[in-house]
């Protein structure tokens, strides 16, 4: 049967005009309740499984759509209200039919489009108005592409294969494990019971209610009823797992579920969800709206986590952790994405968007509300200040033309997948901080908390969370925020001395002037092709550094605005959490380099990172962002050093050979103090910030700087970890781990390998995994390439590859290899994952010929999902070939000059 046979009826379909509305499901029939019961067999890799769904009919129908994905429908009975049936048994999914009706039944036919990821439920009459049941039976398969309802596999103590069957359902996954209605907008009630083997641990959104054993062996594991919630929210995991005993934080229980030998890596997680569901539990002012939550890792996962409600997936990196094996970063990581999804119980379970556009709604939200938690539980990891460098990355992308709105027109849902990027994730929640910065807190929480208590348990537009927060605080919310929220880009704020006042002027900012035509190499095109918008009312919050008292807050529209506060000391985008750049004259930004410590931390991170943005857009020069650099010297924070080594890393990758002499020279001198000052051991006193700017130090000195005595230092330093004798101190173990690959032979990628092979932990296996393609030997790059085709998880895989992408040595090497083997990368890696594998060639910028050939393979290979992702690529591939072609005939003079400067700053 076509699609144009499933469309949605008559007034029974989406608003017209709306650009969903053709890929919808008709809103003839609600669902209201599903009693879901599947039978996994992680043996043979399929499992079977009945629904009866619960609905409502608004209207009359004469058929029924749903969505099914993979599955074969062998059963289906419509029962309405008053009884009557219909019914249809031996059907699948290869074509439509039905049986011969039971006496007190008519037939249904069902019909399949697979195309469309949908089954119809033609019926003999129309079904009237009002209550329905629809029972489905099916059967399917336990796949390897980490959606749906798929396999995970691991290795036990005994070295045997073991396998886990768990679920990833957005965006829209569900349908592949049972037929539903799956979209955001049709929520409903989740009653799970799961057969398994008696041996096996099953779990779901709610606590078990009951285990009943089955005559042939197995378990009828049933769960307690969720909350009406979205399809894409329900989860099972079945396998040969292990939980902790359950922590009661205020009534509920929190437990961890991981593989067997994994319990010692779990206590900082549970810490972690304890503090969370307090500190939300507080600030959003409702009580946390599951029974339980379970904390599942996942050997085998897509992402980072899933907030499935009361169950949520993760990462094994990204949950299990010893704090004391690991560096401060791992466990701000977990605490990170704990807080992000148990935030997202509040923020897209209890309340959701209406259709996959408002997406950022749920996402910018929790990231938000994560740095607000983390900052609560570990104040000393200054996480606001950390935040400022993944801004930073948001920046990049949304200084592009091929950028896009923070929320913009979702069709089919698989364009879902590509708003899972840094414009939804960091942009969003940067601007939501600058509006929560300009109101202040307690308005903005309180409008929080009413957009939450008003649309519990329903479904919202962005629009519903302007005008809750518009009224809580009086302000303009939605004119302001529609600036940021609707159209791409952000603006570059330029300060005008005045005398005894400044002028600001706001102007649109983007690398390149005119836009990027994707597919083509360099900058080309109509400026109309721009997705950069213009106009933004700007949050501007300024202060100055010779009067505390003098601070001004502005909203800066298109005609300018004037600031009353005298231009010597001024600092714009007072306190950093602004998302707009900001351009001071020449002589104002060297007043401000002079007076560098006092700044705060952020600030110096904006004045940095401003000021190398401008670099690559060229309307600074390189020597700006090195001056700044030098001025920093006894700066003690890592973010602010990790603005100057992001630079140092990006001419690295781009400068001649003889230019890149000149800057590991100049990186020596620029952070040899540093290594020395800051020693190879803890220090007594030595806080969190220290340890992480050690490592840093190590990193920068060893691998940009190439220097001998830190390579040799950190040589001997694994040599004496791997020998048993001194274990690496875990904040600069990854350090260590870098340097040596940086610098090592065939020998070291051996002993490499088997440590990635033998971890002790997870995180030490991502650092061992991911040094592998430092080691500068060609031959290894090859190697490790085919272990990416191999033997690396699917989950991992491509990120090795991105890696080798990104490598001076070896991006063109791994780009031909690639090309050569395409279908068998593809096959291997997760759709929603492409992307972030060819991101890295945006780094094979030094030959513009290759990058020609990068846009005309991609053109010719689209990927599935994230296509904008990748165009935006391609123009960050172009960029940076402009940005190599501008910078290399003066960079070896600049450097040089730039390292005698400051030698004779340092005498």
């Amino acid at each position: 049967m076509t699609s144009a046979q499933l469309a949605p009826n008559g007034s029974g379909s989406a608003a017209g005009g709306d650009p969903s509305a053709a890929h919808r499901l008709p809103y003839d029939v609600r669902p209201t309740r599903y009693d879901l019961r599947l039978a996994p067999d992680l043996d043979a890799a399929v499992f079977a499984g009945e629904v009866v769904i619960a609905a409502e009919v608004d209207r009359p129908v004469d058929r029924i759509v749903l969505h099914a994905a993979d599955l074969d429908v062998t059963y289906a009975v419509v029962t309405a209200g008053d009884g009557r049936r219909a019914e249809a048994d031996g059907t699948g999914s290869a074509g439509a039919g039905h049986a011969d009706a039971a006496p007190d039944s008519a037939p249904v036919r069902v019909e399949t489009d697979e195309a469309a990821e949908r089954v119809c439920l033609v019926l003999p009459n129309p079904l009237p108005a009002g209550p329905c049941t629809i029972e489905l039976r099916f059967s399917g398969v336990l796949n390897d592409r980490l959606h749906g309802f798929y396999r995970s596999t691991f290795t036990d103590a005994a070295g045997a294969a073991r396998t886990i069957a768990t679920t990833q359902f957005e965006a829209t996954d569900a349908r592949r494990a049972f037929p539903c209605f799956d979209e955001p907008d049709r929520k409903a009630v989740f009653a799970v019971t799961l057969d398994v083997d008696a041996a096996l641990l099953a779990v779901s959104n709610g606590p078990v209610v009951s285990d009943t054993p089955l005559p042939d062996g197995r378990r009828r594991v049933q769960f307690a009823d969720t909350i009406p919630m979205s399809t894409y929210l329900v989860a099972f995991v079945v396998g040969p797992l292990e939980a902790t005993d359950p922590v009661d934080v205020d009534g509920v229980p929190v437990r961890v579920i991981h593989v067997p030998g994994r319990h010692d890596l779990t206590a900082f997680a549970v810490e972690c969800a304890a503090h969370a569901l307090r500190f939300f539990t507080e600030w959003f002012g409702i009580a946390y709206p599951a029974a339980k939550l379970d904390l599942v890792a996942i050997p085998d996962f897509a992402f980072g986590a899933m907030e499935n409600l009361g169950c949520v997936t993760f990462r094994e990196t990204a949950l299990l952790v010893d704090p004391e094996q690991s560096s401060q970063l791992e466990q701000q990581r977990v605490a990170d994405v704990v807080s992000h999804e148990i935030a997202h119980m509040w923020f897209g379970d209890l309340v959701t968007m209406r259709w996959w556009n408002g997406i950022w709604l749920n996402e910018a939200f929790a990231t938000l509300m994560e740095l607000l938690c983390v900052d609560h539980f570990r104040p000393q990891w200054q996480r606001w200040v950390s935040f400022g460098m993944e801004r930073d990355v948001a920046m990049a992308t949304d200084s592009l033309h091929r950028t896009r709105s923070v929320e913009y027109p979702v069709g089919p849902p698989e364009e879902a997948q590509g708003m899972f990027d840094v414009l939804t994730y960091q942009k969003g929640a940067s601007v939501l901080r600058m509006l929560e910065r300009y109101l202040g807190e307690d308005r903005f929480r309180a409008g929080i908390r009413r957009y939450l208590h008003d649309h519990r348990l329903g479904n919202t537009d962005t629009a519903d969370l302007w005008d809750a927060i518009e009224a809580a605080s009086g302000e303009p919310v939605r004119q302001v925020m529609d600036t940021w929220i609707a159209q791409g880009g952000f603006p570059l704020v330029s300060v005008e001395d005045r005398g005894s006042t400044i002028a600001l002027e706001q102007a649109p900012f983007s690398f390149t002037p005119t836009p990027v035509v994707p597919g083509t190499p360099g900058p080309a095109g109509d400026a109309a092709a721009s997705a950069i918008g213009h106009d933004w009312q700007v949050p501007v919050l300024a202060r100055s550094l010779d009067d505390p008292e003098a601070s001004a807050r502005v909203l800066l529209a298109g005609g300018g605005a004037t600031v009353g506060i005298p231009p010597a000391g001024i600092v714009v985008n007072a306190g950093g959490s602004g998302f707009y750049r900001v351009r001071y004259t020449p002589g104002h930004l060297r007043q401000l380099a002079g007076r560098m410590a006092e700044l705060e931390p952020l600030e110096r991170c904006n004045l940095l990172s401003d000021t190398w943005a401008g670099v690559l857009a060229g309307i600074a020069d390189l020597d700006d962002v090195l001056v700044l650099a030098e001025a920093i010297g006894d700066e003690t924070d890592p973010d602010v050093w990790s603005q100057v080594t992001g630079a140092l890393r990006f001419l690295d990758h781009v400068v001649t050979d003889d230019a890149r002499r000149e800057l590991a020279a100049y990186t020596r001198t620029l952070v040899g103090p540093l290594v020395d000052r800051l020693g190879w051991q803890r220090r007594a006193g030595d806080d969190e910030r220290a340890v992480t700017l050690r490592s840093l130090a190590v990193t920068i000195a060893g691998t940009v700087g190439a220097d001998p005595a830190v390579r040799e230092r950190c040589a001997a330093l694994h040599a004496r970890a791997l020998a048993g004798a001194t274990p690496l101190d875990p904040d600069l173990a990854a350090a260590v781990v870098t340097v040596v690959a940086a610098s090592g032979d065939r020998a070291t990628f051996a002993q490499l390998l088997d440590c990635y092979r033998h971890p002790a932990t997870p995180q030490e296996e991502m650092r061992y995994l991911y040094s592998l393609g430092e080691i500068p030997d060609p031959d290894v790059a090859a190697e490790v390439f085919h272990l990416a085709l191999t033997d690396i998880r699917t989950q991992n895989a491509p990120f090795v590859i991105q890696m080798l992408l990104a490598s001076r040595e070896h991006g063109p090497a791994t780009w031909s290899r690639l090309c050569a083997n395409w279908p068998a990368v593809m096959d291997r890696t997760p759709a929603n994952i492409v992307p972030r594998l060819l991101d890295g060639t945006k780094w094979l910028c030094r030959d513009p010929a290759l990058a020609a050939e990068v846009h005309a393979f991609v053109a010719d290979n689209p990927v599935r999902s994230g296509q904008r992702t990748v165009e935006q690529i391609l123009e960050r591939l172009d960029v940076n070939v402009a940005v190599t072609e501008r910078l290399a005939p003066d960079a070896a003079a600049v450097l040089r000059a730039a390292a005698g400067r400051l030698a004779a700053l340092r005498r």
